[in-house]
């Protein structure tokens, strides 16, 4: 089976969270572990996700499934880094160059766009308060990645009544079998 690496947002994903339950039901899913949750920094969210892909790539090449901040930093890795990536599902990708972004998320911007030189997906929500559909479209056009818009499902989180996510199941299983 193929790695898989959870790479949450801003504040991590708690224990109900969708992101949370796969980590936990799936044998070889494990979250990428960032320096700091709360008060993140660019180049040390990078870097950690830098180290994860290395050692999980040492078994092949992983599937990175991000939420959040996390979207934004696997954007920034993947233009400073160039490593064996089978695919990734990016999942509410907030929009940090936003003028009303929390201050400690500025550092993300701007925000890579780039076509990613993997298989991915974009799935965003036509109400989430971090990033408009248009602008979650817009990354997914750049990253070069397939777009999916939920329709009005919030920050696709714990807080718009997302645990057990089993469409997102079925996005992550796509991008597994490619």
């Amino acid at each position: 089976m193929r790695p898989i690496l959870i790479i949450p947002g801003y504040g991590n994903s708690g224990p109900g969270h969708w992101q949370s339950l796969w980590e936990s039901n799936m044998r070889f899913a494990r979250r990428v572990q960032m320096p700091n949750w709360d008060f993140p920094h660019l180049a040390e969210w990078v870097e950690a996700l830098d180290i994860a892909i290395r050692e999980a790539s040492q078994t092949a090449p992983p599937v990175l499934v991000a939420h959040s901040l996390g979207c934004i930093a696997l954007a920034h890795w993947g233009q400073r880094y160039q490593r064996p990536v089978h695919s990734a599902l990016l999942v509410a990708p907030t929009d940090v160059e936003r003028p009303d972004t929390l201050e400690v998320l500025k550092e993300f911007a701007p925000i890579p766009c780039f076509g990613l030189p993997f298989l991915s997906r974009v799935v965003a929500s036509s109400d989430d308060p971090f990033v408009s559909i248009e602008r979650a479209k817009e990354f997914a056009d750049a990253w070069n990645s397939h777009f999916t818009n939920l329709g009005p499902r919030g920050h696709i989180n714990t807080a718009s009544g997302f645990g057990e996510w089993p469409r997102g199941e079925a996005f992550l299983q796509e991008l597994i079998t490619g």
